[in-house]
């Protein structure tokens, strides 16, 4: 009978896995293609028959990237940029999440509220509003006109996500710690933070993408100091609209693109923990 039901499931499960491989495909594709022009001599980049293959891989693309002078200095800008905000923006939002969801304070409702709203809210709206605080500020052409608002950004949907991982919690736990003689603090960074660690990778992982590859704020708070610049505005330096230089593009976005791969590489286990850990709360 489980013989009968496994052979009668198969013809859905390939079904399943061949739209899924599909899928992975489309997706795929296009970073092959950077990947591939990146290698690809000018001749082959700018043939009006595009192959999807090269028979003369070349490394002058990313010659040309690497030999730009201030690449290196875009590439550290972008890391202190991404970290920055992926440690504050964690820091943060795994106190707030603890405090929305351990207290019971008023507002409290309308405060998780508020931060649903805020993510409905597009960040190009409220570009030339921040464009007028950061100069009120003193921040502009600076990274910090960068940091602050992805930090705040980001803290919405870092809390409410943490707050179901806090919630997953039991109390008891809380309550033994402190009939054991633990403090608060002392449950909150020894007992709590390592139990909420995955999903505070998982939010990282989006805060570090949406500050990585940021192009709109570094375009718009960037004006004039071209050393506080990061690694997207790299790109404009090799696009001219008159002669693009379509293999220095390709080649800048690839090197873009490593550091992303490398830091899903190195979390991408407590990832798919964090991303389990969401869906069934």
């Amino acid at each position: 009978m489980n013989l009968l039901r496994a052979r009668v499931r198969r013809p859905g499960r390939l079904a399943a896995e061949a739209s899924a491989l599909l899928i992975a495909v489309v997706v795929a594709f296009p970073l092959y293609w950077m990947v591939l022009s990146a290698f690809k001599p000018a001749g082959e980049i700018e043939s009006s028959e595009p192959r999807p293959w090269t028979r003369a891989p070349s490394l002058d693309s990313f010659r040309r990237v690497f030999g730009q002078q201030d690449f290196g200095r875009y590439f550290v800008n972008s890391l202190v940029v991404a970290g920055s905000v992926v440690l504050v923006s964690a820091f943060i939002a795994f106190l707030a999440a603890t405090a929305v969801t351990r207290f019971r304070f008023r507002f409290r409702t309308t405060l998780l509220i508020m931060f649903l709203v805020a993510q409905m809210v597009p960040v190009e709206a409220l570009t030339i509003p921040l464009f007028f605080q950061m100069r009120d500020f003193g921040l502009l052409n600076t990274l910090g006109s960068l940091i602050l608002p992805h930090i705040a950004f980001s803290l919405p949907f870092a809390i409410w996500m943490l707050r179901g991982f806090v919630k997953a919690v039991p109390e008891a736990l809380e309550e033994a710690a402190y009939l054991d003689g633990a403090s608060r603090a002392r449950f909150l960074w020894q007992i709590l933070f390592p139990l909420v660690l995955p999903g505070l990778v998982a939010t990282s992982v989006f805060s570090f993408i949406s500050a990585w590859n940021d192009f709109l704020y570094a375009k718009s708070f960037i004006i004039s100091d071209t050393s506080q610049s990061t690694l997207p505005m790299a790109l404009l330096v090799f696009y001219k609209p008159d002669d693009p230089d379509w293999g220095g593009v390709m080649a800048a976005s690839t090197v873009m693109t490593v550091p992303v791969l490398v830091f899903f590489v190195l979390v991408q286990r407590r990832l798919v923990s964090g991303l389990g850990g969401a869906v069934k709360d």
